[in-house]
């Protein structure tokens, strides 16, 4: 499939972002980056329960959006949601203890990898298109509310765009003009299965759009200036017409879909493509270019975020677990039954 992604110049967002605000953002990268290689790491040792989803190689896209739009938005997004709840200003430490299940945890060990929050944001959630309702009713909220310049942002796979509540959700935010964006991180694979194999049109945020008569979006998603360019234009129109966007961002995870999925349904060859075009590696290839690294402080950078996780694991592992008298907390149902 090739794609038309939206244009930008590059030069111009160097020069827009800055020097500063760029390598703030490649540290930011890195983070990511370490916490979900360590994260893994625990999985692996039997730290971490249920099911571990990676946001290896796809960080990019909400390390964009955020560069853009900014941080004063509501944020939904799936169960691959640690990027997003580290962007939003959730700590190592609390999302580490998280994954380990302890009390010091993001939602005090109950939620695990698949439940993050962070100020702004709505959660990380486990219902494949279950959490776009969410993210209409936030947007509902900002324009009752008549909060200008404040949109919701709602991220999802390209596996869920075959869902029912997604096309309902689509319809409302067209029919009532909410303020809305909604993100398809089409990392070609699903849960498992080529995008070509499961959807029927491509490119999928362009058909989605049409047949709601709402505007598109598509992106490089391995491609830090990509997803600045398009946000940036994306959140502008939405503020402009008071009308829902979507955006596609086409991007490769370099794992499976959970840490427990072998990724058999692609080839090391198809895996050492993708991994070539490592979004970290390229915005530090920019960098370097202009002047503004050098790989020497490249190297510290990275160190820096891998001890920032390290220390991460230190404060999970020596987190107390959740005491079992509490398990009712925060449990509500009728008491009359």
């Amino acid at each position: 499939m090739t794609y038309r992604f939206y244009p930008f110049d590059k030069s111009e967002i160097v020069e827009q972002v800055g020097c500063e605000q760029l390598r703030e953002n490649l540290r930011k990268m890195l983070l990511i980056r370490n916490f979900e290689i360590r994260g893994e790491a625990a999985y692996q040792q039997g730290k971490v329960g249920g099911f571990y989803h990676s946001y290896m190689g796809q960080e990019a896209i909400q390390v964009g959006c955020l560069a853009a739009a900014g941080p004063n938005h509501w944020f939904t997004t799936t169960y691959r949601c640690h990027a997003l709840a580290l962007l939003l200003g959730a700590t190592p430490n609390e999302m580490m203890a998280e994954l380990y299940g302890r009390s010091t945890g993001n939602a005090m060990g109950r939620g695990g990898s698949m439940h993050m929050y962070a100020d702004r944001m709505l959660g990380g959630l486990a219902i494949v298109g279950g959490h776009l309702p969410i993210a209409v009713g936030a947007g509902f909220s900002l324009k009752y509310q008549q909060k200008q310049g404040h949109v919701s942002f709602c991220f999802m796979g390209d596996g869920a765009v075959v869902q029912g509540a997604v096309h309902e959700s689509l319809n409302l935010a067209a029919l009532w003009r909410l303020p809305c964006i909604f993100v398809i991180e089409n990392n070609r694979w699903g849960m498992g299965t080529a995008v070509q194999r499961a959807v029927c049109m491509e490119p999928i945020g362009e058909h989605l759009a049409k047949a709601y008569d709402i505007s598109s979006y598509t992106l490089d998603g391995m491609d830090f200036f990509s997803c600045y360019a398009g946000f940036q234009a994306a959140l502008k129109e939405v503020e402009q017409t008071s009308k829902p966007v979507i955006i596609e961002c086409i991007a490769d995870r370099f794992r499976g879909h959970s840490i427990s999925d072998p990724g058999l349904y692609r080839s090391k060859e198809q895996l050492q493509v993708a991994m070539e075009r490592d979004p970290i590696q390229y915005l530090k290839q920019v960098l370097l270019e202009q002047k503004m690294l050098s790989a020497e402080e490249f190297d510290r950078m990275d160190q820096e975020a891998k001890e920032v996780v390290l220390a991460a694991m230190k404060f999970a592992d020596d987190s107390p677990w959740p005491d079992p008298i509490c398990l009712e907390e925060g449990v509500f149902a009728p008491e009359d039954r």
